[in-house]
Formats: structure tokens, sequence, C-alpha cells
């Protein structure tokens, strides 16, 4: 298999994903209650379908899907687990966005939710996709084992609260307070949390959902943690040298708001030397599977986060 078949691979199989995830938070997010809600109300939905369709790479939904793939595992649990797993992404970006936090005005190249909604109806959107999250991922349609749901949801909330996201971005707002320069591990660590920590979930939830073994788990996390940590890297040097335009969102707001990055920790040069290093280190990962060609689409995933332009 050559290079360029397996980035055309890749390429058709991320569009795939993304198109099966969004048909699934079409579906989740549509009009007719559960059992168990009593309604649905029209603006808090609307603002949560927004906040979620039409838009956005879906990688961490497609590592998950993509990983369990790998075990042979398809169909409707994988991108249930994918579209709950985007769901907290995607809440994520619509608290971020607030005035209160980064107070961005763009996303995805359209208003952020609460321009286009209000800040109140996009609070309470983040909320219900928080929440909704979890409903989806525990509910027995996602996988037949419930040990298997439990661990998703237990993995899902630390990945994604105290000790992961959230707790990642408390530390990123402190860290624009701060008057000494940041240090180069602190940096790791909020990016770890910040970032790493949904984009490695992906990856280990589609490897519990297939039946990974110990061994194949262990080399997956390492391949999800080098992973997640050249996206941060990346996004760190897209936001020093590209444009609104391409990013779809503000650019050059890092260096403003005395953000903690790895760009203006190392510099620009020795940033790019350790993305470049963390792909590399995917790859070792991957290949500790031992698993051959089957590994491709996420060896070239790896590749897509450090060349990706948005």
């Amino acid at each position: 298999m050559t290079r360029d078949t397996t980035a055309t691979d890749f390429n058709t199989r991320l569009s795939a994903v993304a198109d099966d995830i969004e048909a699934m938070l079409d579906r989740l997010l549509g009009t007719a209650a559960l059992p168990g809600e009593i309604t649905r109300p029209a603006r808090l939905r609307e603002a949560m379908r927004y906040a979620t369709l039409g838009g956005g790479k879906r990688l961490r939904p497609f590592l998950l899907v993509e990983t369990a793939r790998l075990f042979g595992l398809e169909g409707d649990g994988p991108l249930r687990a994918g579209a709950a797993l985007e769901m907290i992404h995607c809440y994520s970006l619509v608290h971020d966005d607030l005035p209160a936090m980064d107070d961005d005005a763009l996303r995805r190249g359209r208003p952020t939710a609460h321009i286009a909604f209000d800040e109140a109806t996009a609070i309470l959107a983040g909320d219900g996709l928080l929440t909704y999250a979890f409903d989806v991922m525990a509910d027995t349609p996602t996988h037949p084992d419930p040990l298997v749901r439990a661990t998703l949801a237990v993995g899902l909330a630390r990945a994604s609260g105290l000790g992961g996201m959230a707790g990642g971005q408390a530390l990123d707002l402190e860290a624009e307070r701060a008057t000494e320069p940041h240090k180069t591990e602190t940096i790791l660590q909020l990016q770890a949390m910040k970032t790493g920590a949904l984009l490695l979930f992906g990856v280990e939830a589609g490897a519990l959902m297939g039946g990974a073994t110990d061994q194949q788990r262990d080399a997956l996390g390492r391949y999800g943690r080098a992973l997640g940590a050249a996206f941060q890297v990346a996004d760190d040097i897209l936001d020093t040298e590209s444009d609104a335009a391409t990013l779809g969102k503000a650019a050059g707001k890092d260096a403003g708001r005395n953000k903690a990055t790895l760009v203006s920790s190392l510099g620009l040069a020795a940033a790019k030397t350790r993305r470049d290093a963390l792909a590399a280190e995917a790859q070792a990962a991957l290949d500790a599977l031992d698993m051959g060609h089957k590994t491709a689409i996420l060896a070239e995933a790896a590749r897509f986060t450090v060349a990706r332009k948005s």
C-alpha cells in the first residue's frame, strides 16, 4: 500500500465517519422526547443542534470508531459512543467561547452559539450536551455489556471533568493571569488535560468496545497520548501561523492573552520539532501492536494531526 493510497483511504474514512456521526447526532437530537423526558424545548434543542451539527472534523469520534473497527466492531454502537464524545467536545467549545472564558465570536466559520442565540441559551445548550452525552454512552444500544457501558461512562467523566478537560481549562485560565514565564512541564500537563484527555479517551473507548487485550490497550493508550499531545502543539502552531479565514475562528489570540503554549515556551522551530517527534511516537506505538496494514488509517490520523491547516 503506497503512502498516497493510505492518505486517500484515510480522507475517505474521515469523511465517511464524519457523515455517520452527523447523522447519529441529528437522530439523537431529534424532536421526540425519550422515556423519562417530559418535552424538548424547541429553542434549546435548536441551540444544541447548532453547536453540534454542520461542521468540524469529528476527529475524536473518528478515533473511537476506527479503533473499534480495528478489532472488527462496527455499526451503531461505536457511532453512538462517538456521538456522545462529540457532544462533550462541542459543549466545551460552546462554554469556551463565552465572554467569561475565551470570549470568541467565531467558531467553524460562523457565529458562536452565544452570538447566534444568547448567553443563557448557550450555557444551557452546553449543559444539555454534557448531560445527554452520558445518557447516550450509558444506554443499552451503545454496547450490550453493562460493565463496558459503565466503564465507558466513568472514563468519559474522568476525561472531561475535574482531572481532565474541565480542569485543564481552569489551568489555562489561571495561566493567562500568570506574571512569570510559563514552565514547559506546566504547559504539558495543562494540554494533556484540556485537549489530550478526550482524544486519548476516543482511542481507549474504541479499544474497550472492540475487545482489545490489555497489551493492545496499553499500546493504543501510548498512541492516543502522543497523538493528543501532537494535536495541541499543532494547534499552537496554527494559531501563530494561520489566519481566521483558514482556521474558521480567530487567529493570533494566544500571544495577546498570555496563553500557555509550547510555541511561547519553546519557540516556533522547537515546537514544530516536538510536534513531529510526537507523531513518530504515535506511529511507534502502533507498530508495537504488530497488526500490519490494519493500523494504517490510525497511523495516517497521526500524520493528519500534524499536517492539518485548521
